[in-house]
């Protein structure tokens, strides 16, 4: 899922510290605004647009983070509607939402575990590319010469 690959240069202590910031940015978000799953995204976009003329190594990272959080928002606010709807409705709990929640429970965690893996990693200064993410990533993100 996590791959590590070796980027061209090694960056700086300052690229290596902001890079890392980007992932720490959804993780804090979360701990302020865990039931709305858009503070996480708002966060995310906001670190972005702050860094996107940054070096390459720190808007890869910032892009990769990004686009983390989209898919985290989509899956996130489909399994908290689906509760407002069961709490404020006639809707009763079934199966598939108790397997939808299960599984959105299962991919929040283990992206908490890859964003905290690659924010130490990135601080490092290593290069951290997600499975599907990183690809994409590498397509929207491209190195200035």
């Amino acid at each position: 899922m996590i791959q590590s690959n070796n980027f061209r240069y090694s960056p700086g202590e300052h690229e290596a510290e902001t890079a890392s910031s980007s992932y720490l940015m959804s993780l804090i978000a979360i701990i302020v605004g865990a039931p709305l799953p858009i503070l996480n995204l708002l966060a995310t976009i906001i670190f972005y647009l702050s860094n996107r003329k940054s070096t390459y190594f720190v808007r890869w990272h910032c892009t990769q983070a990004l686009l983390s959080q989209l898919s985290m928002l989509i899956i996130n606010s489909f399994g908290f509607w689906w509760t407002v709807s069961i709490v404020f409705t006639a809707e009763t709990i079934s199966n598939e939402y108790i397997a939808y929640m299960i599984s959105a429970i299962a991919f929040n965690i283990v992206e908490f575990i890859a964003t905290l893996y690659t924010a130490v990693q990135t601080r490092k200064g290593k290069h951290i590319e997600w499975w599907f993410y990183g690809g994409l990533t590498n397509i929207l993100c491209k190195e200035s010469r």
